[in-house]
């Protein structure tokens, strides 16, 4: 499905209450760029109102803004109940509860459940584990053809780390990464999730294998993974059925498209910066500053959604209770007035842990460590090994703007 008005080269030339930077086909073709621009510019807090997919909505785009709402959960929810994280409207029936999807106190209580899994002790116990596989996944890598970096490395460390925090079984890890595509799929993509009827199916798949873990695991004494900390703890164990999806579906993608999506636009910035790249081969030290560089320059999640539960204003705008308030990560990590530069990959940034992609305040990602552990010894190990990994065509992207994301990425690592 094509964006259904103005290519973006007309970005600047749509009149203003006319634009909508929602359509998924933008973010497919990376022609969403201009369309934030300007409304950065022009209408940092914008009202659309003609977005044929989302419906109304106020666009956030400067990343002061985006801090005030992510900060004010008392005027701004999340909850599910008032329309959930999503710039998507799903039936209320099809909402999934989930931690992040809920205010406080629900919220704390239940995220607190799962923090240790992120603890500094286990992510040191976890260290080791990620480069042995890292190292495997590398060492086992075609030299001198073609081959999709996203599918032989981007998803299978991503997975591999998956199956090892819910303890799953390890022969059935893919798994977790096709209920996280079906989970983020657009339906108008025109892919296997064609309908929101067929998404329920899979779901009811995944939570029929996930509750037979679950029944494992609350029989037994407790362990350090997610199901039996789920299972166990005060907050979840008398969870509802819907509300163990909704928590688990909630973790698998946080844990799959934050670090999958960032490990291939790695590859892709260096190869877009080639004097980058010589400049980390040069030093490899500067992998620690490289890290949130690139989360910051691919920003997996392009927006989180609140509902404003009561009249509010916002950078001069008065936004009514029952307004859908969209916070554009994606646009507020290219601000300049709070980024120096923002449009350039800058592998030594000053400050480079100042973004937006982990969200902030009580809803800023959990698992943000692990993540940015993940792609650290990745990088390490690349390195180790070797001169250059070459991008050798276009990137094929996701059609979604809620996942930022890429499918595709043809690599070449030189014999």
């Amino acid at each position: 499905m094509n964006a259904p008005v103005n290519p973006a080269s007309d970005a600047w030339t749509t009149p203003l209450d006319q634009l909508d930077p929602s359509h998924p086909a933008r973010f497919q073709d990376h022609s969403m760029w201009p369309y934030f621009e300007r409304l950065r510019r022009e209408a940092p807090v914008h009202h659309s109102t003609t977005s044929p997919l989302f419906g109304p909505y106020w666009s956030v785009t400067k990343y002061k803004d985006i801090m005030a709402v992510e900060v004010n959960h008392r005027q701004f929810s999340s909850d599910s109940g008032h329309g959930g994280i999503s710039i998507r409207d799903r039936p209320k029936d099809l909402r999934l509860p989930m931690f992040i999807a809920m205010d406080p106190p629900r919220h704390d209580e239940q995220r607190k459940v799962v923090q240790p899994i992120v603890a500094p002790g286990n992510l040191a116990k976890l260290e080791g584990i990620i480069r042995e596989r890292a190292g495997r996944i590398l060492d086992g890598l075609p030299r001198g053809e073609t081959f999709n970096w996203v599918e032989h490395v981007s998803i299978e460390l991503t997975v591999q780390m998956l199956a090892t925090l819910f303890d799953f079984p390890f022969e059935d890890r893919r798994k977790l990464s096709f209920w996280s595509d079906c989970a983020t799929a657009v339906p108008e993509a025109g892919g296997f999730i064609d309908s929101e009827e067929k998404r329920e199916q899979v779901f009811a798949e995944c939570l029929a294998y996930f509750t037979e873990l679950w029944n494992q695991r609350v029989n037994a004494e407790p362990r350090p993974d997610l199901i039996s900390m789920l299972a166990h703890g005060e907050a979840t164990r008398t969870m509802s059925p819907r509300e163990y999806l909704g928590n688990l579906i909630l973790l698998i993608v946080g844990g799959n498209d934050t670090t999958r999506n960032s490990i291939s636009g790695g590859v892709l910035f260096l190869n877009q910066t080639p004097g980058e790249y010589a400049k980390l081969r040069a030093n490899p030290g500067l992998i620690e500053s490289m890290v949130p560089e690139i989360i910051r320059y691919q920003t997996p999640l392009a927006h989180m959604r609140r509902t404003a539960v009561e009249d509010v204003e916002l950078g001069g705008q008065r936004i009514r209770a029952g307004d859908k308030v969209v916070m554009w990560y994606i646009s507020g990590n290219r601000d300049p007035e709070a980024i120096e530069e923002p449009e350039r990959f800058i592998i030594d940034r000053k400050r480079p842990r100042q973004h937006l992609s982990f969200g902030f305040g009580i809803h800023r990602c959990v698992g943000n460590r692990l993540a940015e552990l993940q792609l650290k010894i990745l990088w390490e190990e690349i390195l180790r090994r070797f001169e250059r990994v070459e991008v050798v065509g276009e990137p094929k992207r996701v059609f979604s703007s809620f996942i930022h994301g890429i499918t595709d990425l043809p690599v070449r690592i030189p014999a």
